[in-house]
């Protein structure tokens, strides 16, 4: 007589998460194992931070608030954006490694890879947040609002970042090599961060360059993490939409990122993994 052992069938949505789950660990033990990667990761925004509060801030002006004050939430934004380039660069490398190839293989959700991708780079921004954070600190800069207002702020930087990152894995997957991917990302990241409201007012701007800030999203994204920080202070604010609303321009805007990029990073990974 043999015994006939029940068979455990699990929900697909619990497969699917722990896939996801699963994948992240990978990235995250890899990370582990590559701590010059997290290193540099952090170091750039507090030279950021350094550069603009002590050799530049005594030059740049802004109407309204203290230059300290004004500053962090802009490298906080433009430091979540770079960021979002880890997920492009590094499903261009796993791509010319063969990892790719690898998960072919195992019995995963396609999307798992990509979950667990943006995931763990969502990690690392969450560290270089903290870091950023007590670097602001020691150089004068603090939070003049609520506890709730001050976590809803980078809740809200981590939202953006990770909805962007999917727009940067999709491009990740869609050049020939990793050393393409940094030109690429870079293409795209300076013009979003640096002709913004990131570092100076968008109102000293030439009229066209202002035009593009004040519609910019990372405008968007600074302004509104300067209003739930309380950093805004007396200073004056663009009559635009975003800039009037910034805090409901990023939620729609990270949700229509998601809405958009997600699918096609699955549909493009699912056409890489059948060739």
């Amino acid at each position: 007589m043999t015994t006939t052992l029940p068979q455990i069938r699990l929900n697909p949505a619990a497969l699917w998460l722990s896939d996801g789950w699963i994948v992240t660990k990978r990235n995250l033990i890899k990370m582990k194992r590559s701590p010059d990667m997290l290193l540099f990761a952090v170091l750039q925004p507090i030279m950021f931070v350094l550069l603009f509060s002590q050799v530049y801030g005594g030059s740049i002006a802004v109407t309204g608030t203290d230059y300290t004050q004004y500053l962090m939430a802009g490298i906080f934004g433009q430091t979540v954006v770079f960021g979002s380039t880890f997920s492009g660069s590094a499903m261009a490398q796993d791509l010319k490694a063969g990892i790719i190839d690898r998960f072919r293989t195992l019995p995963m959700s396609p999307s798992a890879v990509l979950i667990g991708r943006t995931n763990s780079d969502l990690l690392l921004n969450a560290i270089s947040m903290l870091i950023m954070i007590a670097t602001g600190l020691a150089v004068g800069w603090r939070v003049n609002s609520s506890v709730l207002h001050f976590l809803a702020g980078i809740g809200l930087l981590l939202l953006f970042s990770y909805a962007f990152s999917w727009v940067m894995a999709l491009l990740g997957m869609s050049v020939k090599s990793p050393e393409t991917i940094n030109n690429a990302s870079f293409v795209v990241l300076f013009p979003l961060t640096f002709i913004s409201n990131a570092f100076v007012q968008s109102s000293n701007l030439p009229t066209a360059l202002r035009l593009f800030a004040d519609w910019n999203p990372v405008s968007a994204l600074v302004q509104a993490a300067r209003q739930l920080f309380g950093n805004l202070g007396t200073a004056p604010i663009p009559d635009t939409w975003p800039m009037q609303h910034a805090i409901p321009t990023v939620i729609i805007g990270a949700l229509v990122m998601l809405t958009v990029f997600v699918p096609l990073c699955v549909r493009k990974f699912a056409s890489i993994s059948s060739r």
